[in-house]
């Protein structure tokens, strides 16, 4: 518990967790002031705000009720079991909000036509974004397994796509944006799961060489790293029109690059710019993995006859193997994110659904390529952490 918190007073009581005091206020706060969700008469109009207050009164009190539980989880004495209570009061909390989503929703919906959209508003976001949060600190302040967090974020997951499939939330905006768009949605995921996949092979290939190196001479470091740096404050975009016109050369020059669909738009230069991206963190933290392996290990595995080889692939690889992890989390988080913006050099992939909401000022249709794009790297992130975490044990 830090200093500021056993510190902090409210109200005459001693705040003892002030994270969760700090996530009620803000969700307080969006909630009671901002929409909950809008009503408008087609996708490209913007709805009228219906607010938290115009809600049905059984269905405040049991958002009031979870609420007031978190409120007081800040001021209670820390407890195993009470950090339990408040993990599955947050959870129960953003379950209730969607479905008092999808009951608003469905409440607009009867006597409406087809064309009539009932869209999440921001206090919606703000106060689902707090109650995961507030699920997150808790499984936090438990210290649970990387494997046990991950869990509870697919069961909270796994609650909403439960409603889903209910038919709890098929009249909101964003449940008939994925209806009407579901075929386009798939194909977009794999574009983009095929782009990040694509830059990571080449990524690993040239990244770990350069960190070994790196590793060893210091001469090298001193250049490569620098140079990798530039390429990082380069903007994304700015990047894939570097590439774009000496791709089209290349392609116009070779008709076999352009025959296997190389180009200066496309997949091509995306993956290009995403593999130059990734170079600095993969090659950085190989050779800070390396530089950290004890070097009595090394003298150890030479006196017992190790070819260089030998040394580098059974001790020092093993060991660095978290550092390594980390930084191709970093990659992996990063490409996911990148290649979103790829869809404006015709990479297609999420980021394409994403940009046609923006363009044409449906905010539901961009909701629906983010919310994907936001998951993939939870997902990449989380399963990477996973593997650091196996990877430290084994090493110990």
């Amino acid at each position: 518990m830090s200093g500021a918190e056993q510190g902090a007073a409210a109200g005459g009581f001693r705040v003892r967790n002030l994270v969760l005091l700090t996530l009620f206020l803000a969700g307080a706060a969006g909630g009671g002031s901002l929409a909950f969700v809008a009503h408008a008469p087609n996708r490209l109009l913007s709805g009228a705000p219906v607010r938290l207050g115009a809600l049905p009164g059984e269905a405040l009190l049991v958002l009031s009720l979870l609420a007031a539980l978190l409120l007081g989880g800040a001021f209670l004495t820390p407890r195993r079991a009470g950090h339990w209570v408040l993990g599955a009061a947050a959870a129960a909390f953003v379950l209730v909000l969607c479905t008092l989503a999808g009951v608003e929703a469905s409440r607009f919906a009867a006597g409406a036509p087809p064309a009539a959209r009932t869209s999440l508003g921001a206090g919606f976001w703000i106060m689902a974004l707090c109650g995961c949060l507030a699920m997150m600190d808790a499984m936090h302040r438990l210290a649970l397994a990387p494997a046990l967090r991950m869990m509870g974020a697919l069961m909270l997951a796994g609650g909403v796509a439960g409603l889903g499939a209910m038919g709890a939330l098929d009249d909101l905006s964003i449940a008939k944006e994925y209806a009407n768009r579901r075929e386009a949605l798939g194909e977009a995921l794999a574009q983009h799961v095929g782009i990040v996949l694509a830059a990571l092979l080449p990524t690993v290939l040239i990244g770990l060489p350069l960190g070994l190196v790196a590793a060893r001479r210091r001469a090298f470091a001193a250049g490569l790293f620098p140079a990798l740096n530039l390429i990082q404050t380069i903007p994304s975009i700015a990047l894939f029109a570097m590439l774009m016109a000496p791709l089209a050369g290349l392609a116009e020059r070779f008709p076999v690059l352009k025959a296997a669909g190389i180009g200066g738009i496309g997949a091509a230069p995306a993956v290009i710019a995403l593999i130059l991206y990734s170079l600095l963190p993969i090659a950085r933290n190989v050779a800070e993995g390396i530089a950290g392996v004890p070097a009595g290990a090394r003298h150890a595995a030479v006196g017992m006859g190790m070819t260089p080889g030998q040394v580098f692939g059974r001790v020092e690889l093993p060991l660095a193997l978290p550092v390594v992890l980390s930084g191709l989390r970093i990659v992996i988080v990063q490409a996911i994110g990148l290649a979103a913006v790829a869809a404006l050099i015709g990479a297609g992939g999420l980021g394409a659904i994403m940009f046609q909401g923006l363009f044409a000022n449906a905010l539901d249709t961009v909701v629906l390529g983010t919310v994907p794009i936001i998951l993939l790297a939870l997902a990449a992130d989380g399963s990477l952490r996973l593997l650091t975490g196996y990877a430290e044990r084994v090493r110990r």
